[in-house]
Parts: structure tokens; sequence; C-alpha cells
């Protein structure tokens, strides 16, 4: 049986609601882990390191597009419980439309200036020529990559989850097996891996185009519309929370990157580039049911059904709670495992980047708590809210902690900065559901 937004959502069915965007998320992650692994075993460990450094530029570009997509489907999503279907549909085309626009506008700035970007977010004369090879091509396929992440969140919407998640399986088969070819078996080193993932965005960007070009009899489709600009901007504004989290985290990893290229040198940006690959993926399932949820949230905010606000929220919360212990068990059991895979038989950068693990992976006792928050409130139109906890708890909080914290205590302040981060961002985060629980009745 199809789960409608309008439903009324027990355990069950939130789960089979939410989870192919959990799956999507954490296959999307997984093929940048098998990115990462053929870059460090086939090309090399300062190859993964230029990844680590470019990809700051490359998701801060992508950001606008993140920010378009979730902040603009909390406004289709909040028409459509109003009722005004018609006003829907207008609003995803014209969302669609200025997503392409700037895409192509941030695209072309970015590739002007990608060199003196390069040297800017701390790259070396030893990897300069490949923060630029790698961050040319990836910022070429910008325009789908932002199309590609804000389909996920409208197919959602439109109710197909599940389409959402077949293309983002197709893309990463897509990319994973470009990666073999292009890396392993044609030599073409870090420019490979660039063109796997870009081929890979491409898919994930033009098909959706197509099939809204051809299906108008669904909840979504493009259809002649206009301008919106107060739908934008009230789009960028219910967004900023994830474009504030996407750049601010880009941010904070070029600090990273610099107080590693400091403290140990290319080879300690490596480690934390392993680290980053692994724990996204870690992190991917709370992206994912955030992103699940928040159409379901929006619909019954704007339909003004607060007894179903307050139990999505009690449930969500259990949820986020259980899944949190789980994964800081798995990743202490595995730790090991996965520093020697991307160790390319390096015995000692494999023992550093294992303890690394081991500590950065406690942040994600609190990690959930935040990213759930910040798109609840994204989902309620209130981009005001969820912008100030993103900034608290991807740059202000990480941004101070890893300025100071390793002064004090060496190279595991490093790592244990997202953790004291996380930490008090959720502590925040849980005030403020606390505090604006009258505003929307969902306590």
């Amino acid at each position: 049986m199809k789960i409608q937004l309008s439903d009324h959502f027990n355990y069950r069915h939130l789960l089979r609601f939410t989870i192919p965007s959990i799956v999507m998320m954490v296959f999307t992650s997984i093929y940048g882990v098998v990115d990462g692994l053929f870059v460090s075993n086939f090309v090399g460990s300062n190859a993964l390191s230029s990844i680590n450094i470019i990809m700051p530029l490359v998701m801060s570009v992508g950001a606008f597009g993140f920010m378009l997509g979730t902040g603009g489907s909390a406004e289709i999503s909040k028409s459509l419980g109003e009722g005004k279907t018609n006003e829907a549909k207008q609003y995803f085309t014209t969302l669609v439309l200025t997503i392409i626009a700037c895409g192509i506008v941030l695209s072309a700035i970015c590739i002007v200036l990608i060199r003196p970007l390069s040297y800017l977010l701390g790259a070396s004369d030893l990897l300069i020529e490949d923060c630029v090879t790698y961050g040319s091509i990836l910022i070429l396929g910008s325009v789908f990559f932002m199309l590609q992440t804000s389909f996920q969140t409208f197919f959602i919407v439109a109710e197909k989850p599940k389409l959402g998640l077949l293309l983002t399986v197709v893309s990463g088969i897509t990319n994973i097996f470009l990666d073999f070819l292009f890396i392993y078996v044609f030599k073409w080193g870090i420019a490979g891996a660039a063109w796997a993932t870009v081929t890979g965005y491409i898919i994930g960007g033009m098909i959706p185009i197509a099939y809204y070009f051809v299906r108008d009899n669904d909840i979504l489709h493009f259809t002649k519309t206009k301008l919106y600009p107060r739908m934008l901007l009230k789009s960028c504004l219910n967004g900023s929370s994830e474009m504030v989290s996407t750049i601010s985290m880009s941010f904070v990893t070029v600090l990273y990157n610099l107080q590693m290229m400091k403290l140990i040198g290319e080879s300690g940006v490596a480690a934390y580039s392993a680290i980053m690959y692994v724990s996204f993926v870690f992190v991917a399932i709370f992206i994912g049911f955030s992103i699940g949820t928040a159409p379901i949230i929006s619909f019954h905010y704007g339909a003004g059904n607060k007894a179903e606000l307050k139990n999505l929220l009690q449930k969500s919360t259990v949820v986020v709670c259980v899944v949190s212990l789980v994964m800081v068990i798995l990743a202490q059991l595995f730790s090991s495992f996965i520093a020697s895979s991307f160790s390319r038989g390096d015995t000692a950068l494999a023992a550093f980047t294992n303890k690394g693990f081991r500590l950065y992976s406690l942040s994600f006792f609190f990690t959930g708590v935040g990213i759930f928050g910040s798109a609840f409130f994204t989902a309620l139109c209130n981009g005001v809210v969820s912008a100030t906890l993103s900034f608290l708890r991807t740059l202000l909080l990480p941004t101070v902690i890893i300025l100071t914290l390793p002064l004090i205590i060496g190279i595991n302040g490093v790592w244990l900065t997202v953790v004291v981060a996380d930490g008090v961002a959720s502590f925040i985060t849980l005030g403020f559901i606390l505090m604006k629980r009258k505003q929307y009745g969902y306590i």
C-alpha cells in the first residue's frame, strides 16, 4: 500500500517511508568511499589528500543547490498541505530553473579562480596540480550535482522516495564501474576519479529532468510558471541551514587540513580524508532520515495537524537515539579494518587513522540530534532557527574548538573537536525544541 504524506505515521510507516532516503544517502556515501579506496590504493595518498583539500570548494558550490532543494521542498510540501496543488507545481518548476542558472554562474566563477582558490584552501606545491585537475572537472559537473541533490528531496515530496533511491543506485554503480575503468584500467589517475564522479552526477541530474517532462500526471511536474521571488527568498531562508551546514563543514575541513599539515604533514591529511569518507557513511543515515521525514512534517504543518507533528517528533527522537548508539558500537568494532583499507600497506598510517577514527566516532552519540533538529525546523519553515543551529554545530563551535583544543592536547584535540562541538550543539538543539513547543504545538 502506498504511503502518503497525509497519513498517520506509526514506526512501521515512518521507517518504510524514510528507508529509501536513508539507503539513498548511505549508497551515495558508499560510492564516495569507493572513490577514496580507488584513489588511495591505485593513485596514492597524496592524491587522496588533494581531493580532501579541494572538495570544500566543490561542496560549497553544490550547497546552493542543496539550499534551494531542501528549502523549496518545504514550501512545496506546505502548499500541498494547504491544498494548493497548481501553486506547488509552479514552485517546483521555478526552483529547478533557478538551480540550473545558479549552478552555471557559480561554476564559471570557480573554474576561472581554481588555482588561487586551491592554494587558499591549503594546497602545497606537491598537491596543487592534482587539486586543480580534480577540482576543475568536478566543478564542470556542479550543475548536475546540484540537480541530483535537489531531486532527491523533490522525489520524496512527490511521494516517490523509491524512485530517488533507484536513481542514486544507478548513478553510484556507474561511478564505481567508471572508477575501475578510468583509474585501474586506463590509468587516468585523479582525473579518472573526477570524470567517473561527474558522469554519475550527469545521470542523477538529467534523468529526473526527462522524467518530469513526460510525467504530467504526477503530484509534481514541469508547468508554465513565473519567477516567484518571495517563494525563492523563503526557500533560501528555509534551506539556509543546509547551505550553512555544507559550507561550514567545508570551511572547518579546511581548518582540519591546515592543522594536519602543521602537525603531521600530507599523511595527516590523508588520514583525515579516510576518516571523512567513512564517517559520512554513518552520518548519511541521519541525513537520509531527516530528508525523508521533512516533507511529512511540512505537510502536516501546512495542514495544521499538531497531533501528527507531536507524533512525528516523538517517534523520530526514538529512532535517532537508537541509531546513534548502534553506530558508535559499529564504528568501534570496525575501526581497525576501515583504517587498514585506506593505508595501502602503510602500517604507521593505518595505526594513526585507526586511533583517530575511534575518537572521532564518539561524535555519533550526538550528531543525529543536531542534524534532525535543524531539518525539523527547516520543515516547519523556520529558517532562522534552523540556520542558527547549523551555524553553531557546523561552524562556530568546531572553529573555536579546532583552533584551541589541539594547542592543549595535541593531535587528539583534532579528532575530539567534532565530539565536543556536536555534544554542545545537541543540548542547544534540545533547548530550541523545548522553547518553540508552544508555537508549533508538537509537545
